[in-house]
């Protein structure tokens, strides 16, 4: 806590009156950077109605921009979400679900079973995606937080074509 006072340029017992532990700093700034996130996926259309897989890739667009704009929020947030310290792991959880719960929610009302394959569990395809997209955060995670977005952009890319091959009715 000693250096970010230094770094902010304030004493230690200030921040301390403003953030009581470091758990609180650490969601603190957890929130202010989904706030960040969700401004730029709502500026980029991500919500609007559409296609599923048309508001997927507004979200990576805009997901890729908040990358290149913040790369330590986005590398704090990486970090964050695979933090193993019980007490901030369940609070970054609960926060990261209830964002979720939001954009699932939205995102399959927007979406015309018709589209896709006969008997396909929406839900559970969604759901697939969303733990593909985290495991590929994990391989970030795991080389350090760093990330290319030119990479990042081609992969999501091929991963939203073979999504599409995979779930959307062959018409």
């Amino acid at each position: 806590m000693q250096e970010i006072a230094d770094c902010a340029g304030i004493s230690k017992s200030l921040l301390f009156h403003y953030f009581h532990n470091k758990k609180d700093l650490y969601l603190f700034l957890w929130d202010r950077a989904a706030d960040i996130t969700m401004e730029y996926l709502t500026a980029y259309g991500c919500y609007d109605p559409g296609d599923l897989f048309d508001m997927m890739e507004r979200g990576m667009r805009a997901k890729i921009h908040v990358m290149q704009i913040y790369p330590d929020m986005t590398a704090f947030a990486i970090k964050a979400f695979y933090e193993t310290d019980a007490q901030i792991s369940e609070g970054i959880q609960k926060s990261y679900q209830e964002h979720f719960e939001r954009k699932a929610q939205h995102a399959l009302a927007q979406v015309n079973p018709d589209d896709f394959i006969p008997g396909l569990d929406l839900v559970m395809m969604y759901r697939e995606m969303y733990l593909a997209s985290e495991g590929y955060l994990w391989e970030i995670q795991q080389r350090g937080g760093h990330f290319d977005a030119d990479m990042l952009e081609k992969d999501f890319e091929k991963m939203l074509v073979f999504w599409k091959d995979i779930y959307l009715r062959k018409k």
